[in-house]
């Protein structure tokens, strides 16, 4: 019996969490005026798609170089 603890926790997810990204996730695409919505969107490209995730990537990593510094 394997123990695949990536699948279980990724399955598992925190509601709350998963909706707090999303939110965060809009408000991202917001501010690069990305079209996205809630469902599909096949029809963006991936560098809309992928300009949405690094910046999400950005922005929580100066949040916790602030948290960091201000502890």
């Amino acid at each position: 019996m394997s123990n695949n603890s990536s699948n279980s926790s990724s399955n598992n997810s925190v509601p709350e969490a998963r909706e707090a990204l999303d939110r965060f996730k809009m408000e991202v695409a917001e501010e690069l005026g990305v079209p996205l919505k809630a469902g599909y969107n096949g029809d963006l490209t991936s560098k809309q798609n992928g300009s949405v995730g690094g910046y999400m990537v950005k922005k929580m990593i100066e949040r916790q170089k602030q948290e960091m510094a201000d502890k």
